[in-house]
Order: C-alpha cells, then sequence, then structure tokens
C-alpha cells in the first residue's frame, strides 16, 4: 500500500529519545505529513514521567495515534496508562517497560553532577555509545547529530530528564491493559535497550507485533530509515476496534 494511501487518518503523534528533538522523525514526517497530521512533542515540564506526560496530555488533540521512540516510549507508556481512551493506536521503538534499578538509577548521578559541570558532552557520549548503533558509515554521523542536538537542548533539560528517568515507574501492568494496535519496533544492535527487553514488551501488550531490523541499532528511525517508515504504515493501516483500552489505573499518584 503506497504511503498516501493508508487509512488513517487521526493525528500521528512522535515522542522524541532522550536529549533529541524533532530531527530524528525527519523521515517520517516528510513521509506521513501529506496524509495526516503530525505532531512532534519535546519531553519538557517536569522532572518526573507523571508531570511530563500531564503536560503533554494538555497538549494533545482529543484522540490520536502514538510513536515514542527511546524515552519518548517511556512517555507513551504513561500516556497510554493515564489517557487510554485518547490513543487509537501505539507504537514504542526501543523502550523498556521496566523501572530503573537502583544501580541504574545511581549511576546517573555522576552524569547529572558532570552535566551541572559543563561536562555536557562528555555526558552525552557516555549516555548513547558508538556501540548501541549498528556498524557501517551511519554510525558516527548518527552519533555525531545526538550529541548535537543533545548540546542545544543543555545541560538543564539533561539533568530533568535524567531525574525522570531515575524515578520513572514500572509499566508492565499498564502494557497489559493495552487493547489497540500496538507495534514494538527496535535494532538488532541496540545495546541500550537489547531485543530481549522488546520481547518482554511485546509479550506483555495482548495485540503486539515485534519487529526487530537486522541493521539498525539504537536509533532505527534515523539508521534505517525506510524500513521504520514501512513497518509504521503497516500499522497505521491495521483497523481500530470500536474499544480502547481498559479504564487507567488512578494517575494522581
Amino acid at each position: 500500500m503506497p504511503y498516501d494511501q493508508q487509512p488513517c487518518r487521526e493525528p500521528l503523534v512522535l515522542l522524541p529519545g532522550m536529549m533529541c528533538d524533532g530531527r530524528i522523525f525527519y523521515a517520517q514526517v516528510r513521509t506521513f505529513s501529506g496524509s495526516m497530521p503530525v505532531m512532534v512533542l519535546p519531553l519538557a515540564g517536569g522532572d518526573t514521567v507523571e508531570k511530563i506526560a500531564a503536560r503533554m496530555l494538555s497538549h494533545l488533540p482529543p484522540r490520536f495515534a502514538l510513536a515514542g521512540f527511546s524515552m519518548g516510549g517511556i512517555l507513551a507508556m504513561e500516556l497510554v496508562r493515564r489517557a487510554p481512551e485518547r490513543i487509537s493506536r501505539l507504537c514504542i521503538i526501543g523502550a523498556s517497560p521496566l523501572a530503573e534499578t537502583p544501580d541504574q538509577a545511581a549511576s546517573r548521578e555522576p552524569q547529572i553532577v558532570a552535566a551541572r559541570a559543563g561536562r555536557l558532552e562528555d555526558v552525552l557520549r557516555e549516555t548513547m555509545p558508538t556501540e548501541a548503533l549498528a556498524p557501517g558509515p551511519l554510525r558516527l554521523e548518527v552519533h555525531k547529530l545526538f550529541c548535537r542536538m543533545g548540546m542545544e537542548l543543555g545541560p538543564e533539560m539533561y539533568v530533568a530528564q535524567a531525574r525522570a528517568l531515575q524515578r520513572r515507574p514500572d509499566q508492565q501492568a499498564a502494557m497489559r491493559r493495552v487493547h489497540v494496535p500496538t507495534l514494538v519496533l527496535g535494532g538488532e544492535h541496540d545495546t541500550i535497550v537489547p531485543p530481549a527487553k522488546l520481547d518482554l514488551l511485546a509479550q506483555l501488550i495482548p495485540e503486539a507485533r515485534l519487529e526487530i531490523l537486522p541493521d539498525a541499532g539504537h536509533f532505527p528511525v534515523l539508521e534505517q530509515p525506510d524500513a521504520v517508515n514501512r513497518a509504521l504504515l503497516h500499522w497505521l493501516a491495521e483497523p481500530v476496534a470500536d474499544r480502547a483500552a481498559e479504564p487507567a489505573l488512578s494517575a494522581q499518584g
């Protein structure tokens, strides 16, 4: 099915990863904006996943298709937990439903200190090692773009996002209640959220489809944009049942 003939007409909302902006979705915006509204929301508005999600919901349309990459995928899980009736379909790219372990959360503290001390670029390189990307000519290009986006967003944004990741809730129970067309997408070479974690997420969601791209790492939207677009096209074409996810748990906590 050609891109301009896919049947989904609700807005498509894209959430970028940690210290990323809309540039990572260039191929998706270019491809899909001719046939539906496409929005890219920044991961801003607080230092917890709950605060950021609450801010997002106040800016989003009544009903929309939702795709989140990396930290954006973590936010997408929180959005579907809070407002399942507003999300018609869900795509999670390179994100885990698990909360951080105490050791993982503690390991962010030296990075937060370094970012505040003017060493943000070093922190970004540590946060996103080149080994998390697929081997090949694009590896350094993608890594440079990530560092450039992160430096432009600045240390205050880094600290807020790092704090949000440290405190993020476990979303396994929420994912079991998702009943909309769901795509779980990732790269075979991703060492940050490896395929095994994506498989866990896909098994939690009753109607999820898992797709692992063989020539991609943690940034499939940049490493394999055409393959990602094909997967999104299939996802956007899936029929949506009258029911959405089951009612959310109280989002006040």
